[in-house]
């Protein structure tokens, strides 16, 4: 089962480029049974692999700005601390309800706005760039991935989108690159530390590596636009689900 639930979550980022911390976390919490911070740490190392793995392929298509990566990594990085070293100071069993609340709303918010910015109308006017906001944004951005594993496809597009001059291939590429940065800092810290599913990761990045490489594959081919609607429908619902678990 984990096998087929990375191939499919691995293909869905491959595909549209977000997902991989919004969608398995959640995932792993309500149909696998993990605490919110084993979750978030299994999330993250799964979501750093698979990035890992279809990162060359951005790279030789020339779809990352390594000037603006390295802005928005600037914020990204001591933010994805921030957040990992917060959810591993609070005591899990006593803020476990609390911890579902914030995870479901943040991933269940996001994927709205995310649906709402796919349904906008493609508009390319910018007043020029304004990149030194990038920092700013990428320490929210990477204390939200820290905390939660989710955030860094979805609002880092949605920056780079509107604070840059980037094409939207370059957007997709660099902030592919932004989120293996930050999921990698997160990632590593969990993996020291201890906080994942060793036997439920591994798994997981078996049937991912695959699905991540034939998403991306297929990307060229296939549009974007349906399966980011379904993707963020299917987010809102599961997000909403989780929270609703730490209510009642």
């Amino acid at each position: 089962m984990e096998f087929l639930v990375g191939f499919f979550i691995a293909m869905a980022v491959g595909l549209t480029g977000v997902g991989a911390g919004s969608i398995t976390s959640p995932v792993l919490i309500l149909f696998f049974g993990l605490s919110p911070a084993y979750a978030v740490g299994t999330a993250l190392i799964f979501a750093a692999v698979i990035k890992l793995v279809v990162a060359p392929m951005y790279l030789i298509r020339k779809q990352v700005n390594a000037r603006i990566l390295t802005i928005l990594c600037i914020g990204g990085v001591p933010g994805v601390l921030l957040g990992s070293f917060l959810i591993r100071a609070l005591d899990v069993r006593h803020y476990e309800r609390m911890l579902f609340v914030i995870l479901g709303i943040t991933i269940a918010a996001m994927a709205l706005y995310s649906l709402y910015r796919t349904f906008q109308k493609s508009k390319v006017a910018h007043r020029g760039e304004r990149a030194i906001w990038l920092p700013f944004i990428g320490l929210g951005i990477g204390s939200e991935v820290g905390f939660s594993s989710a955030g860094a496809g979805a609002l880092g597009s949605l920056a780079l989108l509107n604070l840059t001059l980037l094409t939207p291939a370059q957007v997709v590429g660099t902030d592919m690159l932004f989120g293996l940065a930050v999921s990698l800092v997160g990632g590593g810290l969990n993996l020291t530390a201890g906080h994942y599913a060793s036997a439920m990761l591994w798994k997981l990045i078996t049937g991912g590596i695959a699905g991540v490489l034939i998403g991306a594959s297929l990307s060229a081919s296939l549009p974007a636009r349906p399966l980011r609607v379904a993707l963020s429908l299917w987010l809102s619902f599961i997000g909403l689900q989780l929270a609703w678990r730490g209510v009642f």
